[in-house]
């Protein structure tokens, strides 16, 4: 029998009086790779924490059972031991006072896997990492010995290394047997079944309906039926016993269609599928280009300091295309998109074009706006588009009037992203759009790229976000530009 390494009891994590987590059992069991995934703030870092012992329920009880390491997404490298052999694997250089942002996730995963432990919880480790970083994490856990839980919006890690998916959702977790391929498919067929139960449901709403109508003007025509009655019958001398036969069974059909009613209060709500709607971002005809190329390079040199990135490398990048730069952490794919934003020589550029811009870096707004009012001050878009965008990057209900500029990190990227395609531009260059988004959000921003009709350069590491997006990929490698 395996064992067991971690327990949770009737826990509940509550924050401001608002319940985050309620969860009546789960067990981590010594051979357990667990996938833990849900939308930004549904309590999946909670969840890890509970689990690490770095936080404390509310009330309930996490028992622990097992030596585990914890790799926390936004903690800062410590100063523990890394084994040197690991360091040079990862290419972590030795001066950890100047470490990049790529740098520093090596840097603690040189840390975590330097030690053995019964158990893992590692929280978004592929944040920053280029692909070879991700390819040196999935050999170290595809062969690990132990428990392992781990939170991830990288689809591909969750394919490759968990084999059940636990869905953080309105304070539950959901649990789900397969990677997270398996997971969606479920999901999908959940979706379909909710369908069908809401189509039955209104049917028989609607039949319920229709039936207590029918009854109740049965009884009404009885009613009227008696009242005539009752005065062309006032010299008869049965007109009593009439009269309450037909009192009786006005009651009695009325009787039937509150029965018919009650029914319908006690059928079995089922709610529609909330189905995604299709987005496209028209362009103004004042956005239009006409290049065919409205970016190229030609013999392009960028160096920063006295490091050469691209040397003498010549490029076209085709209008309307969605265009990913790829390649290994380092190698001068955000200074590129960085010396396109600013019409850097050795480009040229269209004299019509409009670029918008997404770095990798956290955004914090200054207005006293709402979040809705911030997209309408800076949208021609009419507001039921607006708010449709918003839905689907996230923003429900009272989060349309939260002010901007107390939004939190992965709100404000969200938004940022939001205000990016709904603005006046024809070529948008993105930065690692896709860090600090769940799998939702950017399962979304993929939508919302495929739906875009101006022209898109992006930079990211994930694999499968390239493959749904991408029409053409570039990779940076030994200082040229190429084509794959």
């Amino acid at each position: 029998m395996e064992k067991v390494c971690f327990e949770v009891e009737n826990v509940e994590m509550t924050y401001l009086d608002k319940e985050v987590i309620k969860i009546e059992r789960l067990a981590v069991h010594q051979f357990d790779r667990i996938g833990i995934v849900g939308k930004n703030g549904a309590g999946k870092s909670t969840l890890l924490k509970l689990l690490a012992g770095n936080i404390q329920p509310t009330s309930g009880k996490v028992k622990c059972h097992v030596e585990c390491g914890y790799f926390e997404q936004l903690e800062s490298p410590t100063v523990a031991e890394a084994d040197a052999a690991l360091l040079g694997r990862l290419a972590v250089p030795q001066n950890s006072g100047q470490l990049s942002g790529g740098e520093q996730t090596r840097l603690k995963l040189a840390q975590l896997l330097t030690h053995y432990y019964e158990a893992l919880l590692i929280d978004e480790p592929t944040t920053h990492l280029d692909q070879e970083g991700i390819s040196f994490l999935l050999d170290e856990l595809r062969y690990y010995y132990g428990a392992l839980v781990l939170i991830s919006h990288d689809r591909a890690i969750l394919d490759q290394l968990v084999t059940t998916i636990w869905e953080v959702r309105d304070g539950k977790v959901h649990v789900y047997t397969g990677n997270y391929s398996n997971y969606t498919a479920q999901k999908q067929i959940e979706r379909e079944q909710q369908s069908q139960a809401h189509e039955q449901f209104i049917k028989e709403k609607s039949r319920l309906e229709k039936a207590a109508q029918e009854k109740t003007k049965k009884a009404e025509k009885i009613a009227q039926a008696g009242s005539m009655s009752k005065k062309e019958s006032k010299a008869k001398a049965n007109r009593m016993f009439e009269t309450k036969s037909k009192g009786t069974s006005q009651k009695a059909v009325y009787r039937a269609a509150k029965a018919i009613e009650q029914r319908m209060e006690k059928l079995w709500e089922v709610e529609a599928v909330q189905e995604e709607k299709q987005i496209v971002f028209r362009q103004s005809k004042a956005l239009e280009l006409h290049n065919k190329f409205p970016i190229m390079a030609d013999q392009l040199t960028l160096q920063v300091a006295d490091k050469l990135l691209l040397d003498e490398v010549s490029f076209q990048l085709p209008l309307g295309k969605k265009i990913a730069i790829t390649g290994a952490n380092g190698v001068g794919k955000s200074t590129l998109l960085h010396h396109i934003a600013n019409y850097g020589a050795g480009l040229t550029i269209s004299p019509k074009a409009k670029i918008g811009t997404f770095r990798q870096m956290s955004y914090q707004f200054a207005s006293d706006e709402t979040v809705l009012q911030f997209v309408k001050n800076h949208s021609k878009y009419e507001e039921g588009f607006l708010r449709s965008v918003l839905h689907a990057m996230q923003f429900v209900g009272t989060d349309l009037q939260k002010r901007v500029k107390s939004l939190s990190g992965g709100e404000a990227i969200r938004l940022q992203l939001c205000q990016l395609f709904l603005g006046e531009y024809n070529i948008l260059l993105l930065d690692e759009p896709n860090n600090f988004l769940d799998i939702h959000a950017i399962e979304a921003l993929e939508r919302f790229i495929v739906a875009y009709e101006g022209t898109i350069v992006f930079v990211s590491h994930d694999q499968v976000f390239i493959k749904n997006v991408s029409d053409l990929k570039y990779t940076i490698h030994a200082k040229k530009l190429n084509i794959e």
